[in-house]
């Protein structure tokens, strides 16, 4: 008894879904051929004298793609932000270890104090590869314990 009940709730609700997807269908095919009834709209472009040729249309460029409209809307908004220089990352972290004086300081230390003082906000990988150059340059020096200070001279 069970069974058939269940059976019979599975066929109305097959029945109520395909009743449902015609009733869509339909009006979706409604919508489509009121569309393609209706008149195009004018065309604003000048015409000319010349007679229509036979064959092929003449290939008409592409439209622009919404991610060239959205550059172009961007660029006509606000100007875009300059590059900074070559090697400023490198000449700001080193004015930073300058400031914080002779004892060592770490790369946490260098961007919360370029974020603070400078308003700059550089990544630690940034930072390191400055850190980098400028011990290439025999600016900096590293100490035992992760810290880099200002290179004592000779």
């Amino acid at each position: 008894m069970a069974k058939t009940a269940i059976g019979q709730l599975e066929d109305q609700v097959e029945l109520i879904r395909c009743e449902a997807y015609a009733a869509g269908y339909a009006a979706a095919m409604r919508a489509i051929h009121e569309l393609a009834s209706r008149p195009a709209p004018p065309d604003n472009r000048p015409t000319t004298a010349v007679p229509a040729r036979r064959g092929r249309p003449p290939r008409q460029p592409p439209p622009a793609s919404s991610e060239t409209q959205v550059r172009q809307a961007r660029a006509d908004t606000k100007p875009t932000a300059k590059r900074p220089e070559r090697g400023s990352n490198a000449r700001l972290v080193e004015e930073v270890v300058r400031a914080l004086g002779p004892q060592a300081i770490r790369q946490g230390d260098i961007r919360a104090a370029l974020q603070r003082d400078k308003g700059v906000s550089l990544t630690f990988t940034s930072i390191r590869y400055a850190l980098g150059q400028l011990e290439a340059r025999k600016a900096v020096e590293q100490d035992g314990k992760g810290g880099w200070r200002i290179a004592l001279a000779p």
